[in-house]
């Protein structure tokens, strides 16, 4: 059945549960695990009238997506360790988080996105969706959501 799992993960309690049940089932199943983090950009800020000045130079910026990319992604590596299951750790650096996670199962060569369901409620989710939705709608790749 899926032998090789994309498991994108954003640090939140309902990503990390998610990353539980995607250990699970690829313990069951014989499957490998890509645990995924889509490192945010540097904010480009435009100064004029009214514009705030973040002190933080893009250096400093990559060194905290950096940490916290590690420790979203050696929280699934912890859990991986314990059952016994074959991982590998990836984080790119992407504003648009939902192309940087199909883009990454297809050059990782993996069968399944298993992904938490993070969906918005009320105008946000109309207007915004969620990157669940966008993978779901926009991948050749099978997507199972863990809700």
């Amino acid at each position: 059945m899926f032998k090789h799992l994309l498991l994108p993960t954003d640090g939140s309690a309902l990503s990390r549960i998610a990353a539980e049940r995607a250990v699970n089932f690829a313990k069951e199943s014989g499957a490998r695990i890509s645990a995924f983090f889509a490192k945010p950009e540097y904010p480009v800020a435009y100064f004029g009238e009214g514009a705030l000045i973040d002190p933080t130079t893009p250096e400093s910026f990559a060194d905290l997506t950096r940490q916290q990319a590690e420790k979203y992604l050696g929280e699934v590596a912890a859990l991986c360790e314990a059952a016994g299951v074959e991982y590998q750790l990836v984080s790119e650096t992407n504003d648009i988080p939902h192309e940087a996670i199909i883009a990454a199962a297809r050059r990782l060569g993996c069968d399944l996105i298993f992904m938490a369901s993070h969906g918005r409620k009320g105008l946000g989710g109309l207007l915004l969706g969620s990157e669940t939705h966008k993978v779901l709608t926009h991948s050749n790749v099978p997507v199972l959501v863990y809700r």
